[in-house]
């Protein structure tokens, strides 16, 4: 499906560092349906493309809600949504894909880290809609850096979410041992925020016993682009048999764009997947946060925007 151009209907601070756009068809039309979870690939000023998730409610079809932390580590996205997006303004969107469904069980527990309570006050929006148990955990550094808590209070499910933050008493903080007391079968756990957040509840619910099957996770910010030793490696292309250097200081992507050699990306982060390689022989070198444990061990894709190789060599399936 082709980009949409939308309008910048509104732009609110929601919390420090915190904006949100409320976006619509430009045209005035309907925007595709989409679900909990789901994100939009938005093209920032400056040619840069980044994935935001939808946190309104999925219903709605007459527009979009994204938010956006400043970071001024990022690599230029969030600072450009800040500073050179503004109401009335027009950008380019894609339609939504949801790499991050809703598994609707008895109970469904939801810890937001930061940021990353975009996409599941979604999922709070839709299960409270269909009436299913949840509750929610949101985890910020302080009130002031807490976006839609004063939203929260008013959607009717205010008494299923708990905050915690940093800044506040010790009883007030995340207890994730008595929250996750144990598996039960008919419960799925949802994560999402920065990387240290969750590896913190994802370990937590491996100790306390709960099967990977029942976590569910979605990262905010970007894999590793590089490390201290990498080395060159070479890529050879399975429908050619032509081989290519891959210097220390470049990526898969980048060698092979200079070889004509064109892969589909899109947040180059190695965060979206848009850029999936079959691997069929080789060892990968994963840094990214796409793709679960087990799926990295199958050693059968990879992210070529910022994975590497183990090996001399990487067969690729192009």
């Amino acid at each position: 499906m082709s980009d949409i151009e939308v309008k910048v209907l509104s732009k609110r601070q929601e919390a420090e560092d915190i904006v949100s756009f409320e976006l619509a068809r430009a045209d005035g039309g309907h925007l595709p349906g989409f679900s909990a979870g789901a994100h939009v690939d938005v093209h920032a000023p400056g040619g840069i493309i980044r994935q935001y998730s939808l946190c309104n409610d999925a219903s709605e079809q007459h527009r979009y809600r994204i938010a956006v932390l400043r970071d001024p580590s990022s690599r230029g996205g969030s600072i450009a949504m800040h500073d050179a997006v503004h109401e009335g303004d027009t950008i380019r969107i894609s339609a939504p894909r949801n790499h991050f469904p809703l598994v609707h069980s008895g109970k469904t527990i939801l810890f937001a880290g930061g940021i990353g309570v975009t996409p599941l006050l979604c999922m709070a929006h839709r299960l409270h809609s269909i009436n299913s148990e949840f509750e929610m955990h949101y985890c910020s550094r302080s009130p002031e850096r807490t976006a839609f808590a004063e939203e929260v209070s008013t959607t009717g499910f205010q008494q299923r979410v708990h905050f915690h933050f940093d800044s506040g008493a010790t009883e007030q903080r995340l207890n994730i041992d008595e929250v996750l007391d144990g598996p039960k079968e008919d419960v799925q756990i949802y994560v999402c925020g920065p990387a240290g957040f969750i590896d913190y509840v994802t370990s937590s619910a491996k100790r306390l016993g709960w099967p990977a099957a029942q976590v569910h996770l979605e990262y905010f910010g970007a894999a590793p682009q590089d490390a201290p030793g990498d080395k060159a490696f070479k890529v050879t292309i399975a429908s050619t048999g032509a081989t290519y250097d891959v210097p220390a200081e470049k990526s898969v992507a980048q060698a092979l764009q200079e070889q004509g050699i064109e892969i589909l990306m899109s947040c180059e982060q190695g965060v979206c997947g848009t850029c999936i390689t079959r691997v069929l022989a080789g060892q990968c070198d994963h840094r990214d946060l796409f793709f679960s444990e087990e799926e990295k061990l199958a050693n059968d894709q990879f992210t070529p925007c910022c994975s590497r190789a183990k090996s001399d060599v990487l067969v690729l399936d192009l």
